[in-house]
């Protein structure tokens, strides 16, 4: 069904996305259906799905998507992050947090704002791709604007400056990037500048000045302390009038006016910081364009100025940013070969770390942890002496903030030497001292430190090893001493979270840690307040990612997942029975909720037990406090979703009862919606089949909530509960689809009144959710029922659309009007082009979104709000890539829904075709959103052939357009989903345009790519087999490991797509250029190799024989021995590919291969004739080699003895599990008939019964299409006997009656 494909945030009836959260027992998401999310919660959208991989190439039960996490600071690549009711990747404000390992699902959801990727930088862009960059490189030309206060905290809703970047073609190269939010831990508020207008333009002093040119020099120099109050201004006229003058300041003349002011002691405090945030954030972005461009005194004398303010500065906090400048240049002075150009700087260090003056080691040790490559390529040299130095500053007992200082520097360093295995083993001594300054730390109300545990426990956690037990014993001692904070608890527990999905193999070797840890997570999760409007708020608020409560389920769903259910559910399982049990509400809600968090990480081992449990949990929806009613609600939705659809299967009975029981709950409506929501989550993984005797019941229900909640929001206003059971409808008519038609006209006028009425701000989300619902409910009734409404639902529409300009940007109706369009189009067909000028103009400005984004050292980045919906990636190297994610998902599903235009309206959309390539093509690079970049990917083929109607010479310029962009993405895009997805798309369009549609260029570096992906894939294999030879392997790592071997093969098979549309285009003239990939091809073939990669390189061969014969037959040395070798192997997957070679070689291989043809057949009958051959598993590899039999015996009969092999291929017939294969046997058997064929008659026509049974069976099993000329030749057979009176009785007397009712459905409809 088309909205399986298209609805955003889930597969089919899942076109709300789960309305329970997919992880995390958070549970119901009452406040987002379709795709949209509450307007301030970025974090918490449903993305779009990722089209699903084919279940062929996938081991595992298959996990279901996952709502996007956002991290805290610098965490690293998170392929797939999944939801908890703490983002993912955030467990806490203020943690560096870790990411869940990848796992084996179809995609994840939708997309994540951006996946780390790896790759080079090129320079140049194009400028309408500037808002749809990847993040900057971290000296970026343009210098971000100055803060908004000297404490570097911005005003307004975005960080300083945003703006557009350059958008490279590739993604950025950079260590360690996940993306952060801005940490609560790190937001000064510092006082406002005092305002000062700037009267005229400054010029700068030189550094040797006349009398008379000091006094100009000066006067300029006091003009532009002016113009530091007036960017530190509350006023924002006041404020953007100083950044535009001190942005036409040229930069030589900036460090000059900038460094006077830091130097100026006399000077406002706020002017000298706001002066040196200036000027780090200058050698920071446009260090290459101001400073080598001074002359050499000048550069020596800043260096010198710089080191003499840090010695000269009495207070603290400036000294900090001095230093941060001097470090920032340290920085840009390491050349290419790793020569450190600041020797002074390096002397300045050392004295400094050895000096009495605790200001003066202090700033040492600040400069080495800003910026721990200081020493270049001497590093190795001056190893001993950089340890020497933090033990010496770790042991200081009387100063505590050195010890502090050091042990962030030593993890500093850890961490910018993460691949250096070597440095860690030198540096394990440090950690007992590193641990103790954590502990020492934390009761100093300081956890800096403890973030620097997180976050070497999320990049290096194999430098913890040596001391891991006691890293362990410290942070269950923190998380459990309530005498803490609780940041500073959370955040002692996420080194032990992050270690098991970081380390897994490391900690489950510590099996009594986790044991005690389970407990600490639990009681975290009883932390929860009393509220009294709890059960009637009709606004849910987000969840506070503050609290115990959620952080300790975030936890318990990571660790579960992390460590795996064999290890953790014997552990938690008592606990949770106990709290149960408890008479105190709040621990049976903790351990309802605990059952949702461990529903994944816990599947296989809780599927035994599920009977028990499910039993057990729908006993608290009757609970009498709501609370806990809530959270059997929510318990029971996520067991819906977490064993779909097994769940259903053996509890619809007594689920929909129970829940639509607790729906009636009048007098608490936060319970009410929220059963509602489960029983979306019911209905949308339930099979159809299973849900049609509930549906009277159901709709009954439904409808009367419905009525009465209606009744409410006109008497009172709320609208909480209505929001959901609106979408409930919704997902029971997408499940029932053509059974819902008998009460289509129940539903349709109260939903149509609603979208008429519901107006109101307060009401958009209600509004957009039954646009929604009237629109899916129109989709499974069908295009014959709806028209009635058709005409109605369209102005309706289409009204909303006119108000669409005046819709502010968070409005949830955009998506659902988007997404709403689309079904409209899937309904209506081609009648739904005459709407297309009024739906494209919103659609396109929607699709063409530019997110706001910002380049910001991290410590600007620290210093930021979270608020607003700004998100980080951390680059490296201080600097930080700031992006607004207001808008994404709207572009997303905008795009998606340009795509189904192409794909459902075909040469109606021709006239928006060179508008619509014009936006996706630039679209291919959008890192900031995966399902933007499939979306454009998937309409490149689409728009082709939409555009075929406008004559070759429009198509040629339009595939010209989009063909570079489309090579150079498969060789560029950093994730494993999309670029599968790229390459697909590339293949399809290669075949829509046929032979000559690559020239050389593109020949040449599409070769590089497919050779680079081969050698990759290679590489990838041995570096997996070298983990299976670490100390930590275990089962669950070999399940990771698999995981990975999985996608790396789905890449494989995309190879093999483009190679597969190269050949069927081009024939034998490609075969040059083949040759370069020739021996990585047969490499892939050889024994040793796993079975996907034999049968994905015989395939590669099968079509070089297919396509390239009789030329292909000068490369049978490297694949004609191992084809009939394979034949016969133990894989099936194998098996298939050498027959269905063994086939095309008979086929169209030419007399070369007449000997290898004869040598074939018995090793095919061995593999037919074998006891299990028809088994579900080999089943496809014997129809085969059914099928390669009998295209020997009719393409080489000389080959074989065909009389006596015709016989036993009948005895073998129908084929019906492979299709195509069907089809061709089924031909070949038409021929024989037609020609009269004796052995295939038999004497006097006897055999012609068992022909009646092959035919009768291929037609129950649907081997042909009725279209395929093939059924019409066996119906033309059957009916020639039909005219022979007895002959016709006896054939049809002899078969049973289902093959009489599948004869005449032939005869009917062919």
């Amino acid at each position: 069904m088309w909205v399986k494909g298209w609805i955003p945030g889930g597969e089919g009836p899942k076109g709300w996305g789960p309305l329970l959260r997919p992880r995390g027992g958070a549970g119901v998401r009452e406040k987002e259906a379709d795709q949209p999310a509450a307007p301030k919660s970025p974090a918490l959208r449903s993305w779009p799905l990722l089209p699903a991989r084919p279940q062929a190439h996938r081991r595992g039960r298959a996990r279901r998507p996952a709502l996007p996490a956002v991290p805290a600071t610098q965490p690293r690549p998170q392929p797939r992050p999944r939801p908890g009711p703490r983002p993912r990747s955030q467990p806490w404000p203020g943690c560096v947090a870790a990411s869940r390992p990848t796992r084996a699902q179809p995609a994840a959801h939708g997309a994540r704002p951006v996946t780390a990727p790896q790759g080079a930088w090129p320079i140049s862009a194009a400028p309408e791709e500037a808002a749809s960059a990847p993040p900057p490189a971290p000296r970026a030309s343009e210098a971000p604007a100055p803060a908004a206060a000297a404490g570097e905290r911005p005003r307004g809703p975005a960080p300083s400056f945003p703006f557009a970047p350059p958008f490279p073609p590739g993604p950025p190269t950079a260590p360690r990037r996940r993306w952060c939010r801005s940490p609560r831990w790190a937001r000064p508020r510092p006082s406002r500048g005092p305002r000062a207008r700037l009267t005229a333009p400054v010029s700068p002093p030189s550094f040797s000045l006349t009398p008379s040119a000091m006094a100009a020099a000066a006067a300029e120099q006091q003009q532009f302390y002016l113009l530091l109050g007036n960017l530190l201004s509350p006023d924002n006229v006041v404020r953007k009038q100083a950044e535009e003058t001190y942005e036409n300041i040229p930069g030589q003349s900036k460090i000059t006016f900038l460094l006077q002011a830091i130097r100026n002691t006399t000077a406002a405090e706020e002017a000298r910081q706001m002066a040196a945030v200036l000027l780090r954030r200058l050698l920071s972005s446009a260090f290459d364009e101001v400073y080598p461009a001074l002359p050499s005194d000048v550069q020596t004398a800043i260096k010198s100025e710089l080191l003499m303010i840090i010695q000269m500065e009495t207070q603290s906090s400036m000294r900090k940013k001095v230093c941060d400048i001097a470090a920032e240049l340290a920085r840009n002075l390491i050349d290419e070969d790793g020569n450190n150009q600041w020797p002074e700087g390096l002397k300045f260090l050392f004295d400094s770390v050895s000096s009495q003056n605790v200001g003066l080691r202090e700033a040492a040790l600040h400069i080495f942890w800003n910026f721990p490559g200081i020493f270049g390529n001497q590093q190795q040299h001056y190893l001993d002496v950089i340890k020497r130095m933090l033990v010496q500053c770790m042991q200081d007992q009387e100063h505590p903030s050195i010890r502090t200082l050091s042990a962030r520097a030593t993890a500093a360093f850890i961490l910018a030497n993460e691949h250096n295995v070597a440095l860690f083993k030198h540096f394990a001594d440090l950690l007992p001292g590193f641990l103790q300054a954590v502990n020492d730390s934390c009761y100093q109300n300081d956890d800096s430190v403890l973030k620097s545990l997180v976050e070497i426990a999320d990049t290096v956690p194999k430098y913890l090893r040596p001391h891991l037990e006691a890293t362990l014993q410290l942070s269950l001692k923190l998380c459990g001493d309530t005498s803490l904070n609780n940041m500073q608890r959370q955040l002692a527990l996420e080194v032990i979270v992050t270690l098991s999905e970081t380390a897994a193999a490391m900690l489950r070797k510590h099996t009594n840690i986790v044991a005690q840890t389970i407990p600490q997570m639990l009681a975290m999760m009883v932390d929860l307040e009393e509220d009294e409007d709890w059960a009637n708020a009709d606004e849910l608020e987000d969840d506070d990612f503050d609290s115990n409560a959620v952080a300790g389920e975030s936890a318990l769903d990571r660790m579960a997942c992390g460590l795996g259910g064999k290890l953790v559910l014997p552990m938690i399982k008592e606990h949770i029975m106990q709290m149960l049990q408890n008479p105190d509400w709040k621990y049976r809600h903790a351990g309802l909720m605990a059952l949702s968090a461990i529903g994944e990480g816990c599947h296989q081992q809780m599927e035994g037990i599920l009977n028990e449990i499910v039993n057990f949990v729908l006993l608290f929806l009757q609970d009498p406090h709501p609370r806990v009613r809530y959270a059997a609600c929510n318990a029971v939705g996520q067991m819906a979703t977490d064993f779909a659809p097994g769940f259903q299967k053996k509890f619809h009975e007594k689920v929909i009862a129970a829940l639509l029981q607790t729906m009636e709950d009048q007098g608490n409506q936060r319970v009410q919606a929220h059963a509602a929501a489960a029983l979306i989550n019911f209905t949308e993984d339930c099979p159809k089949s299973l849900l049609i005797p509930y549906l009277d019941n159901l709709v009954k229900h439904l409808h009367s909530i419905m009525v009465l909640k209606l009744q409410e929001l006109i008497q009172k206003g709320t609208k909480l509960v209505l929001e959901q059971v609106v979408t409930s409808i919704a997902s029971v008519a997408d499940t029932a689809e053509e059974k819902f038609v008998p009460y289509y006209d129940l539903f349709m006028p109260s939903l149509k009144h609603i979208v008429e009425n519901a107006v109101q701000k307060e009401l958009r989300l209600l509004r957009g959710k039954t646009i929604e619902c009237i629109s899916l409910i129109g989709l499974a009734v069908g295009k014959e029922k709806f028209m009635q409404d058709a005409s109605d639902v369209m102005q309706l529409l289409l009204k909303t659309q006119t108000d669409f300009n005046d819709m502010e940007d968070d409005d949830p109706q955009i998506s659902y009007m988007i997404s709403a369009w689309a079904r409209m189009c899937k309904i209506l067909g081609k009648e739904f082009q005459q709407y297309l000028p009024v739906v494209m103009g919103p659609l396109m400005k929607t699709a063409s979104i530019k997110p706001e984004v910002a380049l910001l050292d991290t410590q600007d980045m620290e210093n930021m709000s979270d608020d607003d919906g700004w998100e980080f990636v951390n680059l490296g190297d201080q600097q930080s890539f700031g992006i607004k994610t207001a808008g994404l998902e709207e572009k997303s599903t905008a795009c998606q829904m340009l795509v189904c235009y192409a794909k459902e309206l075909k040469e109606g959309f021709v006239e928006y075709t060179e508008q619509v390539v014009k936006l996706m093509v630039p679209l291919l690079k959008f890192y900031f959103h995966d399902g933007v970049r499939v979306a454009a990917a998937e309409s490149m083929p689409l728009l082709l052939e939409c555009a075929r109607v406008r004559g070759p010479e429009y198509l040629t310029q339009m595939w010209h357009f989009m063909c570079d962009a489309l090579i150079k993405a498969i060789g560029t895009e950093p994730d494993s989903d999309v670029l599968s997805e790229i390459m697909h798309s590339f293949a399809k369009c290669i075949e829509v345009m046929g032979d000559g549609c690559l020239n050389n260029e593109h020949f040449e570096e599409l070769g590089g790519i497919l050779k680079a992906k081969l050698e990759e894939h290679f590489k990838n294999q041995e570096l997996r087999q070298v983990k299976r030879q670490d100390e930590d392997y275990d089962e669950q790592v070999e399940e990771s490991l698999q995981d990975e071997d999985d996608n790396d093969v789905y890449i494989l098979t995309k190879v093999s797509d483009i190679l597969h549309s190269i050949f069927s285009s081009y024939k034998e003239k490609v075969l040059p250029w083949f040759e370069q990939l020739l021996p990585l091809i047969v490499n892939l073939i050889c024994p040793h190799r796993p079975w996907p990669d034999r049968q994905w390189g015989l395939c590669i061969f099968d079509d070089v024989i297919e396509h390239c014969s009789p030329a292909s037959f000068k490369y049978a040395e490297y694949f004609l021995r191992p084809m009939l070798q394979y034949v016969c192997d133990n894989s099936p997957e194998v098996r298939q590919a050498a027959a269905y070679g063994l086939g095309v070689m008979a086929q169209y291989g030419g007399d070369n291969y007449r000997p290898f043809c004869t040598e074939a057949l018995p090793l095919l009958v061995r593999v037919i004739q074998s006891a299990d051959s028809k088994t579900k598993e080999n089943v496809n590899a014997t129809e085969n080699c059914i099928s390669a039999v009998g295209k020997i015996m009719k393409f080489k009969p000389d080959c074989v003895n065909v009389e006596e092999v015709l016989p036993h291929w009948l005895s073998w017939l129908p084929l019906h599990e492979d299709k195509e294969e069907a089809v061709q046997t089924f031909n070949y058997l038409c021929d024989l008939i037609e020609s009269n064929h004796p052995i295939v008659l038999g004497p006097n026509n006897t055999n012609l019964p068992k022909i009646f049974s092959i035919i009768a069976e291929g037609e129950m099993h649907e081997a042909i299409k009725h279209e395929d000329p093939c059924a019409k030749r066996l119906a033309n057979v059957v009916r020639q006997v039909q005219t022979s009176g007895g002959l016709w009785t006896e054939c049809i007397a002899q078969l049973s009656p289902e093959q009489q009712a599948a004869i005449q459905e032939l005869l009917n409809s062919a």
